[in-house]
C-alpha cells in the first residue's frame, strides 16, 4: 500500500497556499526519505504549502550524504529503502545526530516493527495511506519534542559551562596543583576524598570533576550528609520499599541509584552513622546495594566523590569513623586551601564577583577602591570563598557611589581598616624580636605572588640576592621546595 492524499486532502492543501506564502516559514528544516519518487515529491510539496522547508532523499547513500551537509530538525524515513534499511537509518541518526527527531512510515505496518521502531529512538511510527491532518498533528508533536531536546541540551551545556574547571577562578599555586590533579584524575572511576573549611568550594570542585569526565552527560546527584537526620539518611541513599518502617507508604529510588552512570557527592561524610558506614564500604567495593527493607541487590556504576571540613584521620583516631572505610575512600585526597591561606586570590576573586552580581541584579559598579581593597585583603575570612562572594553581593546591592568602598562593607569587616595588633615586650632585642614579622611578610609576599621570587623581590622593594639570602636564612627556600616550586 502506497502513500496518497485524499481529494479532501488535496484541495485543503491547495486552498491553504495563499494562507502559508503570507506566514513566515515555519522553524525547522524537514528531510523525507522514500524511494518512490511520486510519494516524495508529493509529501515534500505538502510540506512545503504547510510552511516548513522540506527536502527529498530517494535512497539511504543519498540521505547519509544530506545529513552530514545539512542541519534538519526531523526526519521522515521509508522503512523500505533500495540501498539500505529505514531502521539502519534511525540507528545512524540517534547516534550522530541525536538532536533530530525521526518519524518512520511504512505501507506494512506491523506491532512488532512499531515496537522496535520506538525502541531505536523513533518519535512516532506512521502506515500508509495517511490523510494531511494526521500527518500535520503528528509533526507538530514531534516538533515539540524537538524543541524540549533542545532545550535540554542547551540547560546542560549552560551548566557544564557554570560549573567547568575553568570558572573556579585562582592564581594560587595551591590550587594549580590541584587543578592538575583534577586533569589527571577527573576521566577516571576512582573515589575522590576532599577536606577543606566550609566555604572553600568543594561542592563547585566535586562538578567540576563530573564535568570533567565522561559522565557528564549523566546525572550528577549531591547529598548533605549533615542536613539529615540519621533516621532518614540510609533510606535517602538507597531507598526503601513500600511498608518497610513506618511512613514508607511508596517504594522510593535512593540517591545512589539516581546516580548511577554519573557521580554522586557525599559531603559532610563525617557525619554519616555506623550502619551507613558499612553499606557505603560495600557498594565502594562491590558497586552493589539492597534498598531499605528490600533483599533485592541493586548494582551501579556510580563515581563517589566525599566531602568532609572535619580531620578525618582524627575521627577515625576517636572511633567516630570505621578505619578500612577511610582507607577505602582515602584513594585521591584534595586538601581545599582556606581563603586565608591564598591571599593572592582575594583580589581576583573579589572583582569577578563584583562583574558576575552588576550583571545579574543590573547594577552599575567600575570597580573597588584600594582603601577597601586593603580591607578585603586584611579580614582573615573565616567563612571562605563563600562570605567574601556574599559580601560583595551585598555590597554591589547597597552601594550607593559608583565605586565599593569601605562604607559599603558589613561593619565586622570595614572595622579592620586601622585595626592593629598590640604589641608586648619580651625583653629581647629589637634584631631578634624583628625576626618573626619579617619572615610572615616574606611569606605572605611570596605566596600573593605565587611564590615568584622576582615578583616578590619587586614588591618587598628588595634586590632578587637579598631575598634568596632571606629565604634561605628563615627556611623558606626548603619550604618552596617541598611545595614543588623552584
Amino acid at each position: 500500500m502506497r502513500f496518497y492524499f485524499s481529494p479532501p486532502a488535496a484541495a485543503k492543501a491547495m486552498s491553504g497556499r495563499q494562507r502559508h506564502r503570507e506566514k513566515n516559514m515555519k522553524q525547522g528544516s524537514i528531510l523525507i526519505v522514500d524511494d518512490d519518487k511520486i510519494i516524495l515529491d508529493s509529501l515534500c510539496e505538502f510540506l512545503k504549502l504547510e510552511g516548513y522547508n522540506a527536502v527529498g532523499a530517494g535512497s539511504y547513500k543519498q540521505a547519509i550524504s544530506l545529513l552530514q551537509k545539512n542541519k534538519f530538525t526531523l526526519v521522515i524515513t521509508d522503512v523500505n529503502l533500495p540501498d539500505g534499511n529505514g531502521m539502519e537509518l534511525l540507528g545512524l541518526i540517534k547516534k550522530n545526530y541525536p538532536q533530530i527527531v525521526v518519524l518512520v512510515i511504512t505501507g506494512y505496518g506491523t506491532i512488532e516493527s512499531a515496537v522496535e521502531a520506538i525502541k531505536l529512538g523513533a518519535n512516532d511510527y506512521l502506515t500508509k495511506p495517511i490523510v494531511d491532518d494526521e500527518l500535520r498533528l503528528t509533526i507538530e508533536r514531534a516538533l515539540k519534542q524537538q524543541s524540549l531536546i533542545s532545550e535540554n541540551q542547551n540547560l546542560k551545556n549552560q551548566l557544564e559551562n557554570k560549573y567547568s574547571l575553568e570558572n573556579i577562578i585562582s592564581q594560587d599555586y595551591k590550587m594549580a596543583k590541584i587543578f592538575d590533579l583534577v586533569e589527571a584524575v577527573a576521566d577516571s572511576r576512582s573515589t575522590i576524598l576532599m577536606s577543606g573549611a566550609s566555604g572553600t568550594g568543594k561542592s563547585m570542585l566535586a562538578r567540576a570533576i563530573h564535568y570533567r569526565s565522561g559522565r557528564r552527560s549523566k546525572p550528577f546527584v549531591e547529598v548533605s550528609c549533615g542536613a539529615l537526620p540519621e533516621t532518614l539518611l540510609e533510606s535517602e541513599m538507597f531507598g526503601h520499599t513500600k511498608g518497610s518502617f513506618t511512613g514508607a507508604i511508596s517504594d522510593k529510588q535512593g540517591k545512589f541509584l539516581a546516580a548511577d552512570g554519573g557521580t554522586i557527592f557525599l559531603d559532610e561524610i563525617s557525619s554519616a552513622s555506623p550502619a551507613l558506614q558499612v553499606k557505603l564500604l560495600r557498594i565502594l567495593q562491590e558497586r552493589q546495594f539492597e534498598a531499605v527493607g528490600s533483599n533485592k541487590t541493586i548494582t551501579v556504576d556510580t563515581r563517589v566523590i566525599l566531602a568532609s571540613n572535619k580531620n578525618m584521620l582524627e575521627e577515625v583516631k576517636h572511633g567516630k569513623f570505621r578505619e578500612d572505610l577511610y582507607y577505602r575512600i582515602n584513594v585521591i585526597t584534595i586538601n581545599m586551601p582556606s581563603l586565608e591561606e591564598r591571599p593572592s586570590d582575594i583580589t581576583l576573586l573579589a572583582e569577578n564577583f563584583l562583574k558576575n552580581f552588576c550583571i545579574l541584579h543590573n547594577r552599575v559598579k567600575l570597580g573597588i577602591t584600594d582603601q577597601a581593597m586593603g580591607v578585603l585583603q586584611r579580614y582573615n575570612w573565616p567563612g571562605n570563598v563563600r562570605e567574601l562572594e556574599n559580601v560583595m553581593e551585598r555590597a554591589t546591592l547597597l552601594g550607593k557611589g559608583d565605586y565599593i568602598t569601605v562604607d559599603d562593607l558589613p561593619a565586622n569587616i570595614s572595622s579592620h581598616i586601622g585595626e592593629q595588633k598590640a604589641v608586648s615586650y619580651d625583653k629581647m632585642n629589637l634584631k631578634d624580636a624583628l625576626v618573626e614579622p619579617e619572615k610572615k611578610i616574606i611569606r605572605a609576599a611570596l605566596e600573593a605572588n605565587g611564590w615568584n621570587r622576582q615578583l616578590t623581590a619587586k614588591s618587598l622593594d628588595l634586590n632578587r640576592t637579598t631575598l634568596y639570602k632571606k629565604m634561605k636564612k628563615y627556611g623558606l627556600e626548603d619550604e618552596a621546595e617541598k611545595l614543588g616550586i623552584r
